[in-house]
């Protein structure tokens, strides 16, 4: 299910994860060559993909969401 990106924050492991519309969260790593997203590592960068819409498979599988105040 496609979910818009309402904003991000970093994991224990100061990865930045996407915090979606339905309250779910999605990495958005950064690993060269594997995974391009240096978008990622800037303000700028993270500002610039609010609104951008992820397929949410924890939506598709009817988890519960990883946050609650949604």
């Amino acid at each position: 299910m496609n979910r818009c990106i309402i904003g991000f924050h970093l994991d224990d492991e100061q990865h930045w994860v996407a915090e979606l519309e339905c309250g779910h969260n999605q990495h958005v790593r950064h690993k060269p060559p594997w995974i391009n997203r240096p978008w990622v590592i800037t303000p700028e960068g993270r500002a610039e993909k609010i609104g951008v819409v992820l397929a949410c498979k924890k939506c598709d599988e009817g988890a519960p969401r990883d946050r609650q105040s949604v």
